[in-house]
């Protein structure tokens, strides 16, 4: 369980923390904490307990007048703010000395027409965080998205920290060509994280999309895992659900197993975060959670 980290999202809380952490564990991932005191608390359990740290950026809330950098966006002023913004943020960070800086990508998405994506509830800030293939050709996208990576890398190198790229809705752009693993190829220290709620939502409602055979095709850039389930029938239910062995996929959840199948197939020890809503179980439960993923994942 030494590659587990749990989630501190918006608050430390040190509630959760006694609950679900557990001296074996990697570490934390930060996200929007909202104030210097949820910061202190943070280092301050680091020099307790010795743990890592990682960073779902931003690590700080109301920095900016959007959550995600959107450095793919359509309107020239937006794409030179993102790029600010993630300078200030990144400069800010360093005074916990993350191991990693995570961001998602593409930001904003590229929506397949085809899908009804906010029918099925995909989860946007609000519209600035996506447009439509009509509104940005691929050539367009795959300049941005070659600027960004090489902007990133260089980034990362100067301060020291692991870029890593949570895969949000996967474009045609993506899935049906080379573009994504070409650009890993050329910046090799820039490594992807998949969201298996996420895949496993898409692969429910784009009928265009296997998340399987995407998983393998990209299997050796992947270092990290966000974990959660989620159920999927003529609806959206139990988001941010814990992985139990007992949520069966021919309940419309997603196929841990056949995820881990792949994912442990993988040259690197892969992080796994525990993305889930673990209040939603018991203490005994969180725990058989915690097995049963270190059980399928080896």
């Amino acid at each position: 369980m030494d590659n587990f980290i749990i989630g501190q999202h918006g608050v430390f809380s040190e509630i959760k923390y006694k609950r679900d952490f557990r001296d074996e564990f990697w570490g934390i991932e930060v996200c929007l904490l909202n104030s210097e005191k949820e910061i202190e608390k943070l280092l301050k359990y680091k020099t307790d307990d010795d743990y890592s740290i990682g960073i779902h950026f931003p690590m700080r809330s109301g920095q900016w007048k959007h959550r995600d950098p959107q450095f793919l966006s359509n309107d020239d002023e937006i794409r030179k703010e993102s790029y600010e913004y993630m300078n200030k943020e990144i400069e800010y960070a360093k005074r916990v000395h993350p191991e990693y800086i995570l961001l998602h990508y593409p930001k904003p998405v590229i929506l397949d027409s085809r899908v009804d994506w906010l029918g099925w509830n995909w989860r946007f800030a609000d519209e600035s965080e996506y447009f439509y293939e009509n509104e940005c050709d691929v050539n367009t996208f795959i300049e941005r998205s070659k600027d960004f990576f090489s902007w990133l890398s260089k980034k990362a190198k100067a301060e020291s920290f692991k870029p890593v790229l949570e895969l949000d809705a996967i474009p045609r752009y993506i899935y049906e060509t080379n573009l994504l693993t070409n650009l890993l190829r050329e910046f090799p220290d820039i490594r992807i994280c998949v969201d298996i709620g996420r895949l496993h939502l898409q692969d429910k409602i784009d009928v265009n999309f296997n998340s399987f055979a995407f998983l393998e095709s990209i299997l050796g850039f992947v270092s990290e895992v966000h974990l959660w389930n989620i159920q999927i029938t003529d609806e959206v239910k139990n988001s941010h659900y814990p992985a139990l062995s007992t949520l069966k996929p021919e309940d419309g959840w997603a196929d841990m197993k056949k995820y881990f199948d792949i994912l442990k197939q993988s040259d690197e020890k892969l992080k796994i975060l525990f993305e889930h809503r673990s209040d939603l179980i018991s203490v005994s439960e969180l725990e058989e959670c915690y097995e049963w993923i270190e059980s399928i994942a080896r």
